[in-house]
């Protein structure tokens, strides 16, 4: 797969267009939360994403939930409503867009080790960066002392990315250690500010960053999604598409142009 198969998706809809037909929401969140009885709450997911035929992955660990799912308006809501019930979820943020279909075939709900892997022991629950909202991103990527870097895979880097960012050339995440030890720690930068697409790698990375001896860390909040959503095109440091681990391929500032869904 290259930039020129990914970029470009023709079935990615603006929410304008939800207004007038039946249409597909695609939420992607999760949460760095300490969770235990992992079996009970699979079981449950699970029975209630094939009642309301909910489809896309969600992975559980100790330490928290990741994950990305589509489905009706009617039977997303229904699904936030279900996490945000559990005090562990009760302040839970997701991430919103829209397609004409349902962009994932099946329904998975696993149990992991870690929701995401950065190859060496690093606990989110304890500390991370600070974070930066999609509003006041580009006031700090514009300061001169920041270090700008893109957590993504370099796949993911190479169809889109934002101004004046680092990419590490990393093929997984869990190579990030190895660019902090080879580029980062060699240069010390006085401000480290990074990304990713919906936020969680930022958060982990942003944790072993700190445990390396960095004060100065900063992640966009949300990550790419939400600077993408609530950020508009005209004010946008974002340059091409993001990439997303779908049936959609990549978004952009199409999708969530315009008024928002009610």
């Amino acid at each position: 797969m290259n930039a020129q198969d990914i970029a470009g998706n023709q079935n990615t809809i603006s929410p304008s267009q939800v207004l007038n037909e039946v249409q597909i929401v695609v939420a992607a969140f999760y949460k760095f939360v300490t969770l235990n009885d992992l079996d009970d709450l699979k079981v449950r997911l699970k029975d209630f994403m094939f009642q309301h035929d909910i489809r896309g992955t969600v992975l559980l660990a100790s330490e928290g939930i990741n994950s990305t799912v589509s489905g009706t308006r009617e039977s997303i809501d229904s699904f936030l409503n279900l996490l945000k019930s559990d005090p562990c979820f009760a302040d839970l943020e997701h991430k919103e867009a829209y397609f004409s279909k349902q962009v994932f075939k099946r329904i998975k709900v696993k149990i992991k080790k870690e929701i995401i892997s950065l190859g060496c022991p690093v606990n989110p629950n304890e500390k991370v960066g600070k974070y930066i909202t999609p509003q006041e991103w580009n006031e700090l990527i514009n300061d001169p002392e920041v270090l700008l870097i893109d957590t993504r895979n370099d796949y993911e880097v190479e169809i889109g990315s934002f101004e004046g960012a680092i990419n590490p050339n990393t093929h997984k995440f869990s190579d990030l250690p190895q660019f902090t030890d080879e580029y980062i720690n060699k240069i010390k930068p006085k401000k480290i500010a990074m990304y990713c697409t919906g936020g969680i790698r930022c958060e982990k990375y942003s944790a072993y960053m700190l445990e390396q001896g960095y004060n100065q860390v900063y992640h966009l909040q949300g990550g790419i999604l939400k600077y993408l959503e609530e950020i508009p095109e005209t004010q946008s440091k974002w340059k091409g598409d993001c990439f997303v681990f779908d049936e959609r391929r990549s978004v952009n500032h199409k999708v969530y142009e315009n008024e928002s869904v009610q």
